[in-house]
């Protein structure tokens, strides 16, 4: 025995933030949460579908599959969800106001009345979103845009002039501009008196940009050019320019000139062997190419006649010798009565446009698809502020790395008329943890950790599996409390924020929450000989470790129980276990330990029996000293 006691020691009982592998179902939620923010909501049901199967995380997990079938455009599959939802104790009020708009949408207008008040009492009555939200009808959007977090900035291409459509590839931005100021007589368009569009090059780190960063070989003519759009191996474009044919204007009955799309090649570092694609018609345009990372779609903008509304978004398949076929309009849910163009297609297969036809923010705003588990487009996104603004924001483009890109806009304050702006995504923060046993440093199972807002509003809970770890993905600029619990251990609560934490695009919350023991459980009680109160040798060796600990944690503060076995009778057990308890104390303090830390020692004579052992039961003598003794108890560890 006293070679275990000196392999023991206590430390504090401490919940340690730490980045460490994921286990088990934290693991599946996390993957679960990647699949939310990538707009893959088919694969976030399957996976949210299953932590309500196992009860793991219910109450979480239900709101966010609810949230994924309004992705989807299914409220029909929401509203029973969200009605489990809204009956959740300290429930996020945000979720009565999509309760609302899920029971708009599947036409009950008087209940949706009912939870839209319980919304707006519940704290949220200067909520512009009450108005916004309903007025718009889309609650994908706003779901989105409550989590979506980014940050915009001008970029140094900015000219007086037109700016727009950049794209980076290989250490370079490709962009449109119409600031060609080094020839003599400038070619101005009519529409805006601008001069004709040019493709531009500049460094990605610099970019700095006139009228000589022209991009090389044969793209740029005296008409418009760009924007342009990359393979994958950056060898190839396509690129919108006005119809050319053997350098000859094509022209309509009317005598205009549109766009077409058109093809080169990087020969010798210089672009190359422009050719016409089967896509240019004389009668109407052809333009804003975006070409799939696979380089087996084509994605553009046309008025192409048998459309729905003025331009509209196509896609046609490339072919291995590169031809295009199979030329096919989205369809309604992508476009409208109005303008749909500038379409981009992520590596990550989301597709990104402008439109002025669906409700936004201003005249035309940037919108993300959503398919269905058949590939199908079943809704639009609007990304919302600041990729959006009142006015024109298009040409949206996304790095591989979906953290970074470029956005076009004539917003307030700009340089010129259209101007490249530099966004960054601000990802969700991931909220790590991992718990420990005080006494064996081993990581505890089992233990419950429950987040929430600071208002109470419950956000999600852990149990903690086989090496005592969780995370979770946490909004930013949001106050929080963290609560452990744990059979026989005290519960705990620790505040903590997200706010004002930079635009990182991974970061660890690093916090220290006391796990208290309600007893020193793992560490053997001291233990006395038959009708005696002596402190035994064996017993001085785990008081020293008590007292250690309380040297190395001044705030600890203990209370102290003695008792007895059965035998003699009872009012001689508690008065014998009085003075065991005296003992332990005298000896504690006698090691230098402050007396106003030790708030009891009590004796609890043959009260509370630790084994079967009690008057008249035939026991062993060990048997019986299992119950001679002193035990810890820790009131306050800060």
């Amino acid at each position: 025995m006293m070679q275990i006691m000196k392999n023991r020691y206590i430390t504090l009982l401490a919940l340690i933030l730490i980045g460490s592998a994921s286990f088990g179902q934290t693991g599946k939620q996390k993957r679960a949460e990647r699949q939310f923010t990538s707009f893959s909501f088919v694969k976030a049901i399957e996976t949210y579908e299953k932590f309500i199967d196992t009860s793991f995380n219910e109450n979480y997990a239900l709101r966010k599959l609810a949230d994924s079938y309004i992705m989807l455009r299914q409220p029909e599959k929401a509203l029973p969800i969200y009605k489990r939802v809204v009956e959740q104790p300290n429930v996020p009020s945000e979720y009565y106001l999509y309760y609302a708009q899920a029971l708009r949408a599947n036409g009950d207008y008087k209940e949706s009345k009912v939870w839209m008040r319980k919304y707006r009492d519940s704290g949220n009555d200067t909520d512009s979103r009450v108005k916004e939200f309903f007025k718009n009808d889309d609650l994908a959007s706003a779901i989105f845009n409550a989590s979506e977090k980014n940050t915009i900035e001008k970029t140094n291409m900015n000219s007086k002039y037109n700016d727009f459509s950049a794209v980076e590839k290989n250490g370079q931005i490709v962009f449109v501009s119409a600031r060609d100021e080094g020839v003599s007589t400038k070619r101005l368009y009519a529409w805006d008196e601008q001069p004709m569009l040019d493709v531009y090059v500049v460094d990605s780190e610099k970019q700095n940009a006139d009228h000589t960063n022209k991009i090389s070989g044969k793209i740029n003519t005296i008409h418009h050019d760009g924007p342009i759009t990359f393979n994958k191996a950056g060898d190839r474009i396509y690129f919108s320019r006005n119809n050319l044919e053997g350098g000859q204007k094509v022209k309509d009955s009317k005598g205009i000139m549109h766009i077409g799309i058109y093809t080169a090649e990087l020969v010798n570092g210089v672009w190359d062997n422009v050719q016409s694609t089967s896509l240019n018609n004389p009668n109407y345009i052809v333009y804003h190419p975006s070409l799939s990372a696979d380089g087996k779609h084509l994605y553009f903008a046309s008025d192409m006649p048998g459309g729905i509304g003025g331009t509209d978004i196509y896609v046609a398949d490339v072919s291995e010798s590169g031809s295009l076929s199979n030329v096919r309009n989205l369809g309604p849910v992508v476009n409208t009565e109005g303008n749909e163009s500038f379409p981009f297609i992520h590596d990550s297969g989301n597709l990104y446009f402008s439109s002025d036809g669906h409700v936004g923010l201003g005249l035309m705003d940037v919108f993300v698809t959503v398919k269905d588990e058949a590939d199908q487009i079943v809704n639009i996104i609007n990304l919302g502020e600041p990729i959006n603004s009142k006015r024109d924001d298009f040409a949206y483009f996304l790095k591989e790395d979906g953290f970074e890109g470029y956005v076009s806009s004539n917003r307030k304050g700009g340089v010129g008329g259209d101007d490249i702006y530099k966004f960054n995504r601000i990802p969700p923060l991931m909220m790590k943890g991992q718990i420990f046993d005080a006494v064996t440093q081993e990581p505890v199972e089992g233990a419950r950790v429950a987040l929430t807002r600071a208002n109470g509003e419950e956000i999600a809970y852990f149990n903690t599996g086989a090496d005592g770890a969780y995370e979770h993905l946490i909004p930013r600029d949001a106050d929080f409390v963290l609560k452990g619990s744990k059979e026989k251990y005290y519960d705990v609560a620790k505040d903590f924020t997200s706010k004002n934490l930079g635009k990182q695009t991974e970061l660890i919350i690093n916090l220290d929450v006391k796990l208290i023991p309600l007893k020193i459980e793992n560490l053997d009680p001291i233990y006395f000989d038959l009708d005696k109160s002596f402190i035994r040798p064996d017993a001085a060796e785990v008081l020293d470790v008590v007292v250690g600990i309380m040297n190395k944690y001044p705030s600890m503060v203990i209370r102290m129980e003695s008792h007895t076995d059965s035998r003699a009778d009872d009012d001689y057990n508690i008065a014998l276990s009085q003075r065991r308890a005296k003992a332990t104390y005298e000896y504690i303090i006698g090691a230098g330990i402050d007396p106003s830390r030790i708030t009891s020692y009590e004796g609890k004579g043959e009260t509370e029996l630790v084994n079967k052992c009690s008057n008249g039961v035939k026991c062993s003598e060990d048997e019986h000293q299992m119950n001679r003794r002193t035990e810890f108890f820790i009131l306050k560890m800060e």
